[in-house]
């Protein structure tokens, strides 16, 4: 009877567990397909935000930039300015230029600079460069030596000149060689009215000139032939400086005049001293020897004390009666 009834309640225990694995295997698949479908949604909505992000970047809209950071070097641009290649049939320019500016090295800076002077058609007027300590800082090594650093920057002054019409080129090719532009300046003075000085006063000297040649060849007096011979050499004299000064302008206006200021990060130089004190105290005396002298310069010392006391003898002698009337003066008995 009961192996009657475990036949019975085994096919139902299976099928009891098929049913349930049927519906765990439905609900799965149900969820599968909810996951996916909702995949989807958020998929086309991604789309759609990025679909509209797009098209507010399209639209024109305002965008604050950040300022950007200025690296080593100097733009060729920096360097440029009508000032210096201005150029009016009717004016002549005295063009010069000014400028101030860090490099990594001023010695090779400098051979640079004069090189592309040359390049340009100019000429070096001059070139200046000088070393300044900031500070020193030492300490001892031992053995008589001493480690001494110095600090110390490097500045450069050169003065140049070049044709008037090369002036922006040749500043355009000394910006290769800047790190950084503390200050440049540009100046172009309009000398028409100078020139024009300049030739009404030759022309004044030669009037004078062939106006005392004529007053000499007249005749007269000696007396006015040596004057009017004397002026004539003052007239001379007037004519050549406005020759001169003439020549001066006319080359002040071919070539133009420009100041270059240089420096250079500080740098530390190393170097081994000879410790000076520190040789005098090893190569000095002994401890006994020291000691002697001590005790001799101290027997001096007493004697000059004496001797200093023996030249006040007279102060001596006011003491010595001043204490003895004091003693008179205490044992005198008092008046009753």
């Amino acid at each position: 009877m009961r192996l009657h009834r475990m036949y019975c309640v085994i096919p139902l225990l299976a099928f009891s567990i098929l049913i349930v694995a049927c519906s765990k295997r439905e609900i799965a698949e149900a969820d599968a397909t909810a996951a996916a479908e909702s995949s989807a949604d958020a998929g086309v909505a991604i789309m759609a935000e990025a679909a509209s992000d797009n098209a507010a970047a399209a639209a024109p809209q305002k965008s604050v930039e950040a300022p950007a950071m200025q690296g080593p070097g100097v733009d060729p641009s920096q360097m440029a300015s009508e000032v210096a290649s201005q150029v009016d049939p009717q004016r002549r320019f005295i063009r010069t230029a000014q400028a101030q500016f860090q490099v990594v090295d001023v010695y090779r800076t400098a051979l640079a600079i004069e090189d592309e002077v040359a390049a340009q058609g100019g000429f070096v007027v001059d070139n200046e460069i000088a070393s300044q300590v900031q500070r020193v800082l030492s300490r001892p090594l031992g053995q008589g030596k001493r480690l001494e650093l110095a600090e110390y920057t490097l500045h450069g002054e050169l003065t140049v000149r070049v044709p008037s019409e090369r002036t922006q080129a040749f500043l355009r090719a000394v910006a290769a060689q800047m790190e950084f532009l503390d200050r440049r300046s540009f100046s172009a003075r309009d000398a028409q009215f100078d020139l024009l000085r300049q030739q009404l006063a030759r022309q004044r000297a030669q009037d004078e000139q062939r106006e005392l040649g004529d007053a000499v060849q007249a005749g007269g007096k000696l007396g006015d032939k040596t004057d009017a011979i004397q002026s004539r050499g003052t007239a001379r004299a007037s004519r050549d400086e406005a020759l001169i000064a003439q020549k001066e302008f006319e080359d002040r206006v071919a070539f133009s005049t420009i100041t270059l200021s240089l420096r250079q990060d500080a740098q530390v130089r190393r170097a081994e001293r000879v410790d000076v004190d520190a040789v005098f105290r090893d190569n000095g005396p002994g401890f006994f020897s020291r000691v002697g002298e001590a005790l001799q310069a101290g027997w001096r010392g007493c004697l000059e004390l004496v001797i200093a006391l023996m030249t006040v003898w007279p102060l001596w002698l006011l003491v010595l009666g001043a204490a003895i009337l004091w003693r008179r003066w205490r044992k005198k008995p008092a008046n009753p």
